[in-house]
């Protein structure tokens, strides 16, 4: 998990906030409990924010909430909402002069396109609440 460190801050972060789900959350809390810090914290969750997974509020008694119940977020919808990819996009496909490199490339894309689609779908086999009740 420590490979993509914006993966793993939030599944942890909406893990946290599946167990108090009518609390807002401040960056800075969240920074404490994720070993980082807020401004990495504010840039992730405002992903999440923007795809509709969490609801954020300005202010002194602001912070971040999850938008929906926790059952009805999954681990894909995380993933997909922070733009990740075990892949680079369809256009990263460099036209070359040699047939064998560009069959190559265009082979080893779809196989990695296989996985990526096998990975969304896994992940979407699971809850955030599912995670929030796992023994530590």
């Amino acid at each position: 998990m420590k490979r993509n460190s914006r993966l793993a801050l939030a599944f942890h972060s909406l893990s946290h906030m599946a167990g108090e789900p009518e609390r807002f959350w401040t960056s800075a809390e969240i920074a404490v409990h994720a070993n980082t810090n807020p401004v990495v914290v504010r840039r992730t969750l405002g992903k999440l924010a923007k795809a509709g997974l969490l609801d954020a509020k300005k202010g002194h008694s602001g912070g971040w909430q999850l938008a929906k119940a926790a059952q009805n977020i999954t681990l894909a919808h995380i993933y997909q909402a922070l733009e990740e990819s075990v892949i680079a996009p369809d256009e990263a496909l460099e036209t070359n002069d040699c047939s064998l490199e560009s069959a190559l490339q265009h082979k080893v894309h779809g196989v990695l396109r296989e996985i990526e689609d096998a990975l969304v779908a896994r992940l979407g086999e699971t809850s955030i609440a599912e995670i929030q009740h796992q023994p530590h």
